[in-house]
């Protein structure tokens, strides 16, 4: 047997697996709460041009008690995308809940914009979402350029030309006449130049499926003959792709290059899934799962932490990665 049928019998051993886990685990409430954070660097309350997604930020999750008083309920960290996820077990109604910026100088200034309110965007059975409109946090003045994008530049007015009357109108003066140096004898026979050096080989480029629909499973990516279809870095550390907890989980120093191999717990099946899911996601934009939301649901299964979530949610990207959720093939061509 060779290594690409064994590769295949792995695949389908551990479909079967996160299957039987599926069917055999009860299901659990859950609460989630996701959102986002940005710099407003015009201060205006609006994703423009010169902002960006916040990462490494701070975020405060508060509930009304019995008082009517807030109490920080959660604390959570935005990932490299500015997004951040809070699980919390059961279904209690969180409607009056709301989600702040630490006042801490995180950032992009020290200036916190406003809490933003909870609000419930999807109950299902014993589960529920809510969402959080963006969060913001801004500078102290806003940025110079945010001047330039919202006024136009002033129009110059028509150049202004003084008529000159007949008696104010000069000859004009021509140049004294010099004499020319002679010219030298044309050249007749060119000097022999040096061969130029040969030109580097160009890299190998792929024939990108970007605009097509393509879904490729973990062992296609690990092939040598498709590495210019990754639009990562490999030696990528996972912190920055998946944020703090993955990094809790996996360690720092683990690459996406040692993630996509990994094969073991529902933990390692999890990550290799979720890097799978977020290359075909860079790399056809009809993959069914956008960059953010991969992010957002492995953290969503790591927060919770129970085989049955981490188990669902990698049987859901291999899914998606091998073409059934999309109905879809793999577009990739040898890499040459």
């Amino acid at each position: 047997m060779n290594v690409y049928m064994k590769m295949v019998m792995d695949w389908v051993l551990t479909t079967l697996v996160l299957v039987a886990a599926a069917a055999i685990d009860g299901a659990r409430g859950d609460t989630t709460v996701t959102g986002t954070v940005f710099c407003d660097q015009c201060k205006d309350g609006q994703f423009d041009t010169l902002d960006y997604p916040l990462g490494g930020v701070r975020i405060l999750l508060a509930c009304p008690g019995e008082n009517g008083q807030y109490t920080v309920v959660r604390e959570e960290t935005t990932n490299w995308l500015g997004a951040y996820t809070a699980s919390f077990p059961g279904t209690s109604d969180m409607g009056g809940c709301r989600a702040q910026v630490a006042d801490d100088g995180q950032g992009c200034g020290a200036v916190v914009g406003p809490a933003q309110d909870f609000r419930l965007s999807l109950k299902m059975f014993d589960s529920q979402m809510y969402t959080v409109d963006p969060l913001v946090s801004q500078p102290d003045v806003p940025s110079p350029l945010c001047l330039s994008l919202a006024t136009p530049f002033p129009s110059l007015p028509p150049p202004s030309y003084l008529p000159l009357t007949p008696s104010q109108q000069q000859p004009p003066v021509s140049p004294p006449m010099t004499e020319l140096p002679a010219l030298p004898p044309p050249i007749t026979e060119l000097l022999p130049m040096p061969p130029l050096p040969p030109l580097p080989p160009l890299p190998p480029m792929p024939t990108q499926p970007f605009f097509e629909s393509s879904a490729c499973p973990y062992q296609m990516w690990m092939m040598a003959q498709h590495r210019c279809y990754w639009m990562l870095d490999p030696e990528l550390k996972v912190e920055l792709v998946f944020g703090s907890l993955a990094s809790t989980i996996y360690g720092p120093n683990i690459t996406l290059r040692q993630s996509i191999i990994g094969i073991g717990d529902p933990y390692q099946t999890l990550l290799r899934e979720g890097t799978t899911a977020l290359l075909n996601a860079y790399t056809s934009t009809q993959f069914v799962y956008q960059p953010d939301d991969i992010v957002r649901r492995l953290n969503w299964a790591l927060t919770d932490g129970t085989s049955q979530q981490l188990l669902m949610a990698a049987l859901r990207f291999i899914k998606a990665n091998s073409g059934q959720t999309g109905n879809t093939t793999c577009k990739f061509s040898v890499c040459t």
